[in-house]
């Protein structure tokens, strides 16, 4: 069976599972069965089709798993988020119509993933430019600086900047891997590259810092110093860069502990979420009562305790941050383990494209987009779980917004770019290598 066709079976299974979870949570609100919950599954398959089509025509050669993850991923989120609330729910099918022409306007604009290594730095400049209108024009919601409002939208640009840092620093650290792998000098005792090549990073480090004090936003200052310390180790194996690193981040954590009274709660609320639990502990506390309340396999979709009578919300911000809750409330513990296996494998899946790319740029772009998923999932669901302090990211195609899901769509793009650029080299098809290198 070849890839597409693997991937058009999978699809359909994705689109079978969509129309039983609606189903279910339209059963369980309304006390009836409806051909709404029907035809919204077949819209969402439709949706996905589209996708699949683009790579058919574009991508043939393209990994035949990441898509399907996506879609199971979002069916679940859109579920949850209709049994929450149907007027959001409605608002995220919108976002995900606008996701889906984005990632055919990307891999029609891009083509080649080789061509964004000679834009790195202008699309480096715009990230920072995102991150910095963030600091300068940003609404602060729950204590955090993240979103801007225009024209009557929220979007949080960060999710966008995140990517753009990624294509960045592949296209960096793939040409400057071999002198940021020699030290010259000394800095606190630890040998460091010219300054001229690691000047640069350093920006980079106190560019994670500076989110940290002026958006007080914990979650993106870690991803994004975590995602530059993994990139920076697989481009030159230097486990210095690792140690030096998160020790410069504990420290300036450390500061923002003691001088950000936002840091300095999120800190103790993690610590002891009891002390405050009428106030700024309640939210947390109340998720780990609904992840218990699923028991092993939970009640099933709609049916779990997460709405009082009059449907609201038992746990705050149920649709964003705390998603994950709302899963393992309704499909239990297995459910939940369940959701992170498909983090974990759409992660892997982004890995064993970068092993398979042909040149350092997509070896290093592929690694370096699994890898701000799959912290960025972590790092909300380990602070959902009080695994760590939380923080206000979103959980990627399962929570409700915009910015989370489009920017998402658009990584997915990307990899799915980078695994058919591979296979067509690896398969050493004249007249497509021929195609690929006019349109880098």
């Amino acid at each position: 069976m070849s890839r597409r066709n693997l991937e058009l079976l999978l699809l359909v299974m994705v689109g079978a599972a969509a129309i039983v979870a609606y189903s279910s949570v339209y059963a369980a609100r309304f006390h009836d069965l409806s051909r709404d919950s029907v035809t919204t599954g077949l819209i969402f398959l439709v949706l996905l089709l589209v996708v699949h089509l683009v790579e058919r025509r574009y991508l043939a050669q393209a990994d035949p798993y990441l898509v399907p993850i996506v879609g199971l991923l979002s069916a679940i989120g859109f579920a949850e988020i209709y049994r929450i609330s149907p007027t959001l729910a409605f608002k995220q099918g919108e976002w995900l119509l606008i996701g889906v022409v984005l990632f055919v306007a990307t891999v029609l604009v891009v083509r080649d993933v080789q061509r964004l290594d000679s834009y790195r730095y202008l699309i480096g400049a715009l990230g920072l430019f995102l991150l910095a209108l963030t600091v300068v024009a940003g609404t602060s919601v729950n204590g955090s600086r993240l979103w801007i409002r225009v024209a009557g939208f929220s979007i949080q640009p960060s999710e966008f900047a995140k990517i753009a840092i990624v294509v960045f620093l592949a296209g960096y650290l793939n040409e400057n891997k071999e002198m940021l792998s020699v030290p010259t000098a000394r800095l606190a005792g630890v040998p460091v590259p010219p300054l001229k090549y690691f000047g640069p990073l350093l920006i980079m480090w106190v560019l994670s810092l500076l989110m940290l004090v002026f958006t007080k936003d914990f979650g993106m200052s870690l991803l994004f110093m975590t995602t530059f310390i993994a990139m920076l180790y697989m481009a030159t194996t230097r486990i210095a860069y690792v140690v030096t690193g998160a020790l410069l981040f504990a420290v300036g954590a450390g500061g923002a502990y003691q001088y950000v009274g936002h840091v300095h709660e999120r800190f103790a609320i993690w610590l002891d979420p009891w002390r405050t639990a009428a106030s700024s502990g309640y939210q947390l506390l109340q998720s780990l009562f609904a992840m218990a309340d699923g028991g092993l396999v939970g009640a099933g979709f709609g049916r779990g305790y997460l709405l009082y009578s009059n449907h609201v919300p038992t746990v705050p911000d149920l649709q964003t941050d705390f998603i994950f809750s709302a899963v393992a409330n309704e499909l239990g513990l297995v459910g939940g383990i369940g959701l992170i296996l498909l983090y974990l494998l759409f992660t892997w899946r982004g890995f064993h494209v970068a092993v398979q790319a042909a040149d350092g740029f997509s070896k290093l772009l592929a690694a370096g987009l699994a890898t701000v998923f799959g912290l960025q999932s972590f790092i909300i669901i380990g602070g959902v779980t009080r695994l760590i302090p939380l923080t206000g990211i979103t959980l990627p195609f399962v929570s409700y917004g915009g910015s989370s899901l489009t920017a998402n769509l658009v990584l997915v793009a990307l990899l799915l770019m980078v695994s058919h650029r591979s296979a067509v080299v690896e398969a050493g098809s004249t007249t497509e290598r021929m195609r690929l290198a006019e349109l880098a």
